[in-house]
């Protein structure tokens, strides 16, 4: 039996992680849930599942959930997060809290000796060497809850960097994949709305946005980078719009290596939790003649240009990654409260970055710093 505290519970990620452990009842249980803002559903998660303890981010409804809940330990804000992430019964902690707020209970449980799956690919993006460095340090995992990073570990199976050629990461394309329709003119037209409906993908709306300005795949490519160890220069990324084959792995032979599944994230998250085991479940089936083609295409950096922003990001590394996340974070919150139009997401973190001042080989204070410093300008 595995004891799992999960950090973002009422999110999409948060959600279908409690499907994998309701699934496997006899290998996994929730000893500790933390949410953001939805008292309703976290009450309903803790009946349910009866962790240990339990965490919210307002102050304020502690009192509603210790009344709704009596004899459970309710914790809150960040303190909260902390405690949770610590847990002396706890074995792994996902974090799957939107943006850069799993950063500091990640490291927490890092240093408690807790393994940590990440679904927050803000913290390695932001803190990548800083957190690798410190799971060295205390001998426990980095384990990847991001479909395609997923699949990249479960095709790397132990290997060494140094029998890689490639580390390919796929894309969906997201919903202005075609370029007849979406020209850059129709693009500086996108509505909410329209950016949030995602091809393949159910997910939260800042992922959802990320994916169609294909930022998220930038982060991604910056994350692969440092949960595989590998120069920037071997991360690639491929569109491939049917969203079966999640990444792949081309070797120094000429060898690729894929995983494959039909698009959940009940299988990566399973994957993380039971590692080194598998686990069955019935819940992932692919079923290759009635999907009948698998397609594969270049990236369109032209019409968008995040691609080509996150790999700066990630070879000048230091600072700057962390200000690309900050304020891409700005610029989605802006284009969702409607104040800025899709295409200057981008304009807006091509800004920041090009004003920032990058500091080399970052301290944790520096880093945060850089991030506060970006989302003032990205708010300008």
């Amino acid at each position: 039996m595995k004891n799992v505290v999960l950090l973002g519970s009422t999110g999409s990620i948060g959600t279908s992680t409690l499907k994998v452990v309701e699934d496997l009842p006899d290998q996994l249980r929730l000893v500790g849930l933390a949410a953001g803002g939805n008292a309703d559903l976290l009450t309903a998660q803790a009946r349910r599942h009866s962790p240990r303890a339990i965490s919210i981010l307002a102050p304020d409804k502690v009192a509603g959930l210790q009344a709704e809940l009596p004899g459970m330990r309710v914790l809150c804000g960040d303190a909260g997060l902390l405690e949770l992430a610590t847990m002396p019964e706890a074995d792994i902690v996902l974090i799957a809290i939107v943006g850069t707020a799993g950063l500091a209970p990640a490291l927490a449980a890092i240093r408690a000796g807790k393994d940590i799956a990440v679904a927050s690919k803000e913290i390695l993006v932001m803190a990548g060497d800083i957190v690798m460095s410190e799971a060295r340090r205390h001998g426990v995992r980095v384990l990847a809850v991001d479909s395609e990073h997923s699949a990249i570990f479960q095709c790397l199976d132990g290997k060494p960097t140094e029998s890689i050629r490639s580390l390919w990461l796929t894309a969906s394309g997201g919903p202005f994949r075609d370029r007849t329709r979406w020209t850059p003119e129709a693009l500086a037209q996108v509505t909410l709305e329209q950016a949030l409906k995602h091809p393949s993908w159910v997910m939260g709306r800042k992922i959802t946005i990320d994916s169609a300005t294909l930022f998220n795949k930038g982060l991604e490519m910056i994350e692969a980078r440092w949960l595989f160890d590998i120069g920037m220069d071997r991360v690639r990324v491929v569109v491939h719009p049917q969203s079966i084959v999640h990444s792949m792995v081309e070797f120094i032979d000429g060898s690729i290596i894929s995983q494959m599944s039909t698009p959940d994230m009940c299988l990566p998250i399973q994957y993380a939790l039971t590692y080194p085991a598998r686990a069955r479940t019935d819940r992932v089936t692919t079923n290759f003649a009635r999907i009948g083609t698998l397609t594969f295409e270049e990236p369109d950096t032209e019409r968008f240009p995040a691609l080509e922003l996150a790999r700066r990001a990630g070879e000048v590394g230091g600072t700057l990654p962390a200000v690309f996340n900050a304020a891409n974070e700005v610029a989605v919150e802006r284009f969702c409260n409607r104040s800025i139009g899709f295409l200057d997401i981008t304009r807006v973190v091509r800004h920041v970055m090009d004003r920032h001042a990058t500091i080399d080989s970052p301290d944790l204070p520096a880093i945060l710093a850089a991030d506060r410093w970006a989302r003032t300008e990205a708010a300008a």
